[in-house]
């Protein structure tokens, strides 16, 4: 488990102890969303003067008044966490919508031209498969012719 920090920062009026495990926690008990430890406001101290009663409570904003009532130690009140909103979703945008349009007739396209290529490979099939056939109908004749004369040579010998 990480070892809890104590940080702590003041409005001025107030100071504001907590004991973290690192600074963003320590941002979100004290309900910021600004970084105030870059700017300096906001620092790691573990010697504070809550730094006991925030290491006994983790996570829970000890406040203690600077200016009116000093010495007083209490729970600070928590913020409630903003909830994270959603943008609401927007329609597709126009451009969005040609891209689609355009990226569909691609692929009509595309498919019109494979199925020609298709039709001409068959057709090219058919035309070989013709000549094929005819080939071996020119064979089967000239053997037919070529085998009568050699029969005939042989029965002269």
């Amino acid at each position: 488990m990480a070892k809890l920090k104590v940080f702590s920062w003041s409005n001025g009026f107030h100071r504001f102890t907590v004991a973290a495990t690192s600074k963003p926690k320590a941002l979100e008990a004290w309900g910021l969303s600004q970084d105030i430890f870059k700017t300096g406001l906001a620092t790691e101290t573990p010697d504070a003067p809550d730094a006991e009663a925030a290491l006994s409570r983790p996570g829970e904003v000890i406040q203690r008044g600077e200016a009116v009532d000093v010495g007083e130690v209490a729970a600070a009140p928590r913020r409630p966490k903003k909830a994270a909103t959603k943008p609401a979703p927007k329609g597709p945008s126009a451009a969005d919508l040609r891209r689609v349009a355009k990226l569909e007739a691609d692929l009509d396209a595309l498919d019109a031209r494979h199925e020609a290529a298709l039709e001409a490979i068959e057709a090219k099939r058919a035309a070989l498969e013709d000549d094929a056939a005819s080939q071996r109908e020119k064979h089967r004749k000239a053997r037919a012719d070529l085998r009568k004369k050699l029969d005939a040579a042989r029965a002269r010998l």
